[in-house]
This record gives structure tokens, C-alpha cells and sequence, in this order.
């Protein structure tokens, strides 16, 4: 197949464009920056064609889906220092309008977009979440969960006038691994890495290898249902939790305090001062109150239908490492 992807300079763009070329797809490749493209070690380059241009012009948009039978959107802005909801729209909402306009025009009939967990509800030890279980809050009061959702609610309504097509949405929880060029999960694992003392939240997320992530969009161009959401989650862990793992994995030792929610919130208080006069800061309140929460999703749903591995994350982390320190 010739495939229109959108994000790949991102983590989970490069696994996903990786996974494209090994299975000896035609990838058509719409990026802002290509230098930023890191494929040296990839194979089949000759079937990449890189496109430079913005996932925001139409222009471009058409211009790279020529030809193709399928889109992969791996785009989104998740900064949280970002002060206005509308900062994220144009991408995670907006995009997914355009998309459809493109399909219709280009006639293409197959799109794997990537959402994310948080517009899912985040569950409990003894109830995972699954596809049905809304968002709850504080991820449903937040900007990116919410400008996530309303991009979702636009393909759904899209998927339910077009039968025929074949769009699937999907909802990684967080996902690490190699080729995190920013870094961006990457941060988290810098954090902590070889620090004797170590200082953590209460909360936790559902871990998962990127390279499982990938392989389950991949198999979604041509399985899953349409118009479905798929969790592509992995190990619940709380944060604590996944520090230790990691002290494990990379062979140090590392004491790990664990913050009070109070301290938390006053930082949050503090955040949200500050981001009243301008300054963009990721500590908000609304942001802080997601690392007070522990997550647990359930991925039956794709690790049936959309054949997806289950990776142990501190594979993850290792690999993670071995990218990192000699990209």
C-alpha cells in the first residue's frame, strides 16, 4: 500500500514509519522539518518519499496523499505549557475535519488516527478501563484530552456517513522506546535516571512499548473495526514503581520518596499564577492533578483484533537507552 503519514518525526512516527518500510509499503511522508528525521538505520529508504510542508496547509496536504490508498495520522500537540485551549485545536481537533475533506477528495478510504488514553476513563485496580468508560477528570478537564476527544468525535461522526470506509481510531496509553527524538516520554526516564535520591507522585501510568504501539496501527490499515476505538495500553504502574524498574533495568541504586498530593496542588496554585500573567509553565493545577492519579486500562480489544504485542517495559527502557545514548 502507499501510505500518507502525518507526524513522523514524533516517537511513535518513526516507529510507525520504521514498521511501514519493513513491510515493504510506499510511505509518503508530509514533515515541517525533515532534517529532524532520523532513518539512517531503516530499511527500504527508496520506498520514502518525503514531502516538506505543513499538516496545517491544505496544499500540502493534497500534495503528499496523491497516490495513496491509506493515512496514518501520528500528529498531536500534547505540550502542556500551552496557555490557551485554542493552542490545540488546529492539530488535534481541526486536523482530524481536514482529514475526511482529503479522503473524500483524494478518495482514499482508510485512516488509523492516533488519539490517546485520557479520552478514555483511567479505571481502578479492580476495574480497567475499557473503549466504553469515558474520560473522567482531571484528563477530561485538561486541554489536550479534550481537544483529543473532539478530534475523535469528528471521525466518528465521519466514520458513521461513509460505511464503506475503514477508519479506526487508537489510544496509546504512554509509550517508550527508541527513536524519541525530542525527547518526549524520554523526559520521564531522564528524570530519574542514575539519581541517588529520587522524588515521585502518587499517581501512575499504563507504560507500553512504542514499537507494540506501532505494530498495532500498522495491522489496523487492514483490521480492526471501523469507526472503533482501540486502548493500545500496557503495564499499570504507578510512578514510583516505574522508577524502581528502571534502577533495575540500568543497574543503579535509587532511593524514591513519594511528593503529597498537597505539595503537589500548592505547586499547581503556583503554576497557575504564573500562567495568568503569561508564562508558559507545565505546572498548572489542571496538569498536576493528573500525576496524582494511578491509571489501569484493559487492551483485550487490541491485542485481538489488531494482533498487538505485549512487550515487557523494561525492554522498553532498555531500548530507550540504547537509542539515547548513541543517536
Amino acid at each position: 500500500m502507499a501510505i500518507l503519514l502525518l507526524g513522523g518525526n514524533g516517537l511513535l512516527g518513526h516507529n510507525v514509519l520504521k514498521q511501514l518500510l519493513q513491510q515493504g509499503h510506499e510511505v509518503h511522508a508530509l514533515l515541517r522539518n525533515p532534517s529532524a528525521l532520523h532513518t539512517a538505520d531503516f530499511p527500504h529508504l527508496e520506498s520514502l518519499h518525503i514531502f516538506q510542508g505543513s499538516l496545517l496547509h491544505d496544499d500540502d496536504l493534497h500534495k503528499a496523499a496523491r497516490g495513496c490508498d491509506a493515512i496514518i495520522n501520528c500528529a498531536g500537540v500534547t505540550d502542556m505549557s500551552l496557555l490557551h485551549y485554542d493552542d490545540y485545536l488546529p492539530v488535534n481537533r481541526d486536523l482530524c475535519g481536514r482529514i475526511l475533506q482529503l479522503m473524500e477528495q483524494q478518495h482514499i478510504i482508510s485512516l488509523v488516527h492516533t488519539s490517546t488514553a485520557n479520552t478514555i476513563g483511567f479505571g481502578s485496580p479492580t476495574h480497567r478501563a475499557t473503549e466504553e468508560d469515558p474520560a473522567q477528570p482531571p484528563f477530561a478537564d485538561s486541554f489536550y484530552g479534550s481537544s483529543k476527544r473532539e478530534g475523535e468525535l469528528l471521525l466518528q461522526e465521519g466514520a458513521a456517513l461513509h460505511p464503506n470506509w475503514h477508519i479506526v481510531i487508537v489510544n496509546p496509553g504512554f509509550m517508550v522506546g527508541s527513536y524519541d527524538t525530542k525527547p518526549s516520554s524520554g523526559t520521564l526516564l531522564l528524570t530519574g535516571y542514575r539519581k541517588p535520591l529520587m522524588v515521585a507522585p502518587k499517581g501512575g501510568k499504563s507504560f507500553i512499548h512504542v514499537a507494540d504501539a506501532a505494530t498495532a496501527i500498522v495491522n489496523a490499515l487492514t483490521m480492526g473495526t471501523h469507526g472503533h476505538r482501540y486502548l493500545l495500553t500496557g503495564e499499570n504502574l504507578t510512578l514510583r514503581q516505574f522508577y524502581r524498574l528502571q534502577a533495575q533495568t540500568c543497574g543503579y541504586r535509587q532511593r524514591i520518596l513519594t511528593v503529597p498530593n498537597w505539595v503537589l496542588s500548592l505547586a499547581g496554585f503556583g503554576g497557575d499564577v504564573l500562567r495568568c500573567f503569561g508564562v508558559a509553565t507545565q505546572v498548572s493545577t489542571r496538569n498536576v492533578r493528573q500525576l496524582m492519579v494511578c491509571e489501569y486500562y484493559d487492551a483485550s480489544r487490541a491485542h485481538t483484533e489488531l494482533r498487538m504485542p505485549s512487550t515487557p517495559i523494561h525492554h522498553a527502557i532498555s531500548d530507550f537507552f540504547a537509542w539515547y545514548n548513541h543517536r
